[in-house]
């Protein structure tokens, strides 16, 4: 046995276990469960083409030699990104600890408290500083927020009859061009017409909807928008604003100016530049648009006690509700930095987040001052972080870089320069020398920071802002360490039991691969950084390209999208531009199975097509004949089909290359889902069952954590004709043609998250990577079995089989007045995370094990479910009062002088031996949405003051 290989670490059964578990499934061999499990003719013939596997030890070398290949120049490049200093107390309690990064999305928010606090205190933070009503839980990116923004104010026009076929949307030219780009490929497909220019200049007439603004501009003025807006409002315009969050700590905040909406992103508050991400953006507006809020919301409400609690707020905007006439796809977060960025806020509090803004602004004051002298003249009226200059680029940028120093170069004689917060006297003074020596002058030496205000005094803030408690009393690190501690214990994390979410792929995410991302020659690298200095970035993120090519059998892949929906939309996207190449234009019905995820319509209704939804048949699969039909009735319009594989309904559909072929035979292209890929990779690939594009999940399938509900990574691979129409960047080109200006705002998205994949994959090598397939469908067809007869399983393959998850029935339990729901509950009480509830079947749970749990893990939860079932028998419709109703149950219901439930203690509370060896307790019990929804509070303001309001 090589005790060095990564797989071995990976992987969760041993050897001996194989051969337990495929006894008790009734196969002699893994091939054998392989084979009645996948459809022959869709099976590859050869091992993936990969490299050898590295052990974990030659990776973490190899790591550092790559990074070392990087050169951390010190950035004053700006344009949304900017170095900062990430607290060790955050980083050490929260970015590198598993108790955050492995948890799930807070679906189950009885054991997701100290995430939902963390997020709590996050919007309370972006609203406070936006001067907004309502913010959600984090976005993607500022770019994708923005579009966000514009999709928002798009929808809601049409609540105003004047406004109800208005399309023109107006975008200041100080708006950031990663972030421009964004818009022109949004706006196109829905019918948005965008029209840049100065605000100033601005002419407002009846057929624009809105504008958007940026505070301060890209290079650094600070203008006034309150009477663009007043004059907007007049004119029935209304108006998004793309702000920098350190600013408003100083400035004026838009909300107080009367913006509709405003966005940007929380990089700046203690998160690694990273190469692009994974950065949360946020996104505030008025209480009056909360239905047509993209993303998540978390809101305070109360549990069946009558105790504060939180949960999600609103989840009827989710897309498995809306589909295609949801206004956006967005049903992901970047919640682990929302948390770091939340508790930045919390760590320095309001005094410390000024005597940053006030730090930032007199380091740009200073700079300006000191150049000036020596004949380099600041031209922006007025600023807060970001100065620009006049000086001969060609002189000034040798010079500047052979001092490992990089500033933004807007043309041959202007440079803007953006201050940040580790700027220090020392920095002043290089950059001071670099233009002194440029135009052959001497320098006076920087001895201390000026005291100016290069803002206008009518925008300097008067408001308070972040007066709650938790931003006030955790300053020390001992009191921070104890606060993330404890929000830490209130979550249920992969580090505590298996999260066998189906459709999710909660596995492993090894220490190996997450240790590169704190290394300085990965992390603190600007994504618009010379490509002369990004040498490792570049040699990883192109591998990493090759292998997803392997792996999924295409010709090219794009790293950029930043989420699976993105990557829904930009594999849409390209192919919409491929039919425009090729004079089809027209081409725009997408036919969609019933059975298909909500982000599916979401998606392709952004991407400007029509959706037509085919018929799934009784056994879950793609009705052929109905698809046959739709597919022959549109042909002369068919742009595609979206597809699941393995199905939705965790099912290897043995009628896929007719169906492909189908499509393809009446002109349309074939689009894959990657949300299973789980179960493809080294079996099968999306260019074998004839896919034209997918997207992969790197946050499930590859290893990347889901972090609470984020980071995700959502690269798209394609077939040779549609790698002309991959997304692009304004400012470093990643394609060959413009067709789709931009999906995210950095060149390749979340770079710093894309190190953990490419670990993955470098370390298992071909054979880890199948093994790790068929262990996952080794370890959801014992779940099966050893189920069998205590649950049923909705849907299987040709041969019984299921693939690597499973859909379980539970609709016949409402005879004993059990709902699915209550399943979900009761298995808190057994130290479970339930499974995936309801979807995609109401009334019954998904279970998907992943490869990395082992057998003593997944007998302790079939144990579990087993014993629910018997507590289910033992329930009776007219009696509620019992343990699966009253689940979970919490310590203090537990420990309190009152008992009066029909069952003891002991049942509640631990009703398997194992349970009291790692007792989890829930922190609240079951968690009242209804309530929450009707008193909707999404900031730390108590909700008595709210409600009284």
């Amino acid at each position: 046995m090589k005790t060095d290989a990564f797989a071995l670490r990976h992987i969760g059964p041993r050897e001996q276990d194989v051969t337990h578990m495929l006894k008790t499934i009734g196969v002699d061999s893994m091939e054998q469960l392989i084979y009645e499990t996948l459809p022959d003719d869709i099976r590859l013939k050869a091992e993936l083409d990969l490299e050898p596997a590295l052990t974990e030890y030659e990776y973490l070398n190899h790591i550092r030699a790559l990074g070392n290949k990087n050169k951390v120049f010190t950035s004053y490049i700006g344009l949304g990104y900017h170095p900062n200093i990430v607290p060790a107390a955050i980083q050490r309690n929260i970015f590198e600890n598993p108790g955050w990064y492995t948890a799930y999305t807070p679906y189950q928010a009885e054991i997701a408290q100290g995430r939902l606090e963390a997020l709590l205190n996050f919007q309370t933070t972006v609203i406070e500083l936006t001067g907004m009503e309502i913010a959600n839980a984090s976005l993607l990116d500022e770019g994708t927020a923005a579009a966000e923004a514009m999709s928002l104010l798009f929808d809601v026009r049409s609540r105003d009859q004047k406004k109800n076929n208005v399309n023109k949307f107006f975008v200041s030219e100080e708006i950031l061009p990663q972030t421009l780009a964004i818009l022109e490929t949004r706006a196109t497909p829905i019918g948005i017409e965008l029209v840049t220019g100065n605000h100033e200049s601005f002419e407002m007439t009846p057929e624009y909807f809105g504008a958007m603004l940026q505070y301060p501009g890209k290079y650094g003025e600070v203008f006034d928008y309150a009477g663009f807006i007043s004059k907007a409002k007049q004119h029935e315009i209304k108006v998004a604003v793309a702000a920098d969050i350190l600013s408003l700590v100083k400035l004026t905040p838009p909300g107080e100016m009367g913006a509709d909406v405003v966005v940007g992103t929380t990089q700046r508050f203690g998160i690694p530049m990273g190469y692009g991400g994974p950065h949360a953006g946020f996104f505030a507006t008025k209480e009056e648009y909360k239905r047509s809020m993209p993303g998540r919301i978390i809101g305070v409400t109360v549990d069946v006690n009558g105790n504060r609690a939180l949960r999600m707020a609103l989840q009827t905007r989710e897309q498995h509700i809306k589909r295609e006439k949801a206004t956006s796809n967005i049903c992901t977060a970047q919640v682990l930095l929302a948390v770091m960025a939340g508790m930045y806020a919390v760590y320095h509090g309001p005094k410390g987040l000024g005597y940053i803004a006030d730090k930032v602004h007199a380091s740009a004051v200073t700079a300006a001052n000191a150049l000036n002298k020596i004949g380099v003249y600041q031209t922006n009226s007025n600023f807060f972080d970001t100065i620009v200059v006049k000086a001969d680029t060609s002189k000034v940028r040798p010079i500047a870089e052979s001092k490992e120093i990089n500033f933004n170069y807007i043309d041959a004689e202007t440079i803007s320069i953006s201050f940040n917060e580790t700027t220090s006297v020392n920095d002043l003074n290089a950059i001071l020398a670099v233009f002194a020596e440029a135009v052959g002058k001497s320098a006076d030496k920087i001895n201390a920071l000026s005291s100016d205000i290069h803002y206008p005094k009518n925008l300097e803030r008067t408001s308070d802002f972040l007066n709650y408690d938790v931003f006030n009393k955790y300053h020390s690190e001992t009191a921070l360490m104890r606060y993330i501690k404890m929000l830490e214990r209130k979550d249920l994390a992969l580090n505590h039991s298996m999260i066998s979410l189906g459709s999710c792929t909660m596995k492993l995410n090894a220490a190996a691969e997450m240790l590169p991302l704190s290394m300085a020659n990965w992390n603190n690298i600007h994504p618009f950084a010379p490509l002369d200095q990004v040498e490792g970035y570049t040699t990883m993120l192109k591998k990493l390209e090759q292998q997803l090519n392997v792996i999924t059998g295409f010709a090219g892949t794009s790293l950029q999208p930043n989420s699976g929906a993105q990557g829904e939309y930009a594999g849409l996207m390209a192919i919409r531009a491929y039919h425009i190449s090729q004079g089809n234009g027209h081409r725009n019905v997408c036919l969609i199975p019933a059975s298909a995820h909500g982000t599916n319509p979401a998606s392709a209704a952004l991407a400007g097509m029509h959706i037509v939804v085919t018929k799934t048949l009784e056994n879950g699969n793609i009705d052929v004949e109905d698809l046959r039909a739709k597919a022959i009735e549109h042909k002369d319009d068919l742009s595609c089909l979206m597809v699941t594989y393995p199905s939705t309904h965790g099912v290897y559909e043995a009628t896929i290359i007719e169906v492909t072929k189908l499509i393809h035979e009446n002109g349309g292209q074939v689009y894959m889902d990657g949300a299973n890929m789980n179960a493809q990779v080294g079996l099968t690939n999306p260019a074998t069952i004839g896919a034209d594009v997918c997207h992969l999940n790197l946050h499930k399938t590859f290893a990347i954590p889901h972090g609470g509900g984020g980071p995700g990574v959502g690269p798209i691979c394609v077939a040779g004709h549609l790698v002309p129409f991959l997304p692009s960047n304004p400012i470093i080109p990643t394609a060959s043609t413009n067709d789709v200006a931009g999906i995210s705002s950095a060149p390749y998205g979340s770079a710093l998250v894309c190190l953990i994949s490419y670990a993955y994959i470098t370390m298992l090598g071909a054979e880890g990577l199948r093994s790790s397939t068929e262990n996952a469908i080794l370890n959801a067809n014992y779940i099966k079995e050893r189920l069998a007869g205590h649950f049923d399983t909705l849907y299987t393959g040709e041969m019984g089989r299921a693939a690597h998850e499973m859909i379980l029935e539970c609709r016949p339990f409402k005879e004993n007045g059990i709902e699915v729901t209550d399943i979900a509950k009761r298995l808190m009480d057994y130290g479970f995370h339930a499974p995936t509830v309801s979807f995609p079947v109401a009334g019954t749970l998904m279970v998907e094990p992943t490869e990395s749990e082992n057998l003593e893990e997944l007998d302790r939860f079939c144990d579990a479910m087993i014993s629910i079932r018997k507590e289910i028998d033992e329930a009776s419709a007219d009696n509620k009062n019992n343990v699966l109703k009253n689940a979970p149950h919490t310590l203090a219901m537990l420990t309190s002088d009152d008992w009066n439930m029909p069952y003891s203690r002991e049942k509640a509370a631990y009703p398997l031996e194992y349970i009291s060896e790692n007792k989890f307790w829930p922190s609240v019990r079951r968690v009242d949405d209804a309530y929450g929804d009707r008193n909707l509070v999404c900031s730390c303001a108590p909700i008595e003051a709210y409600m009284e309001s």
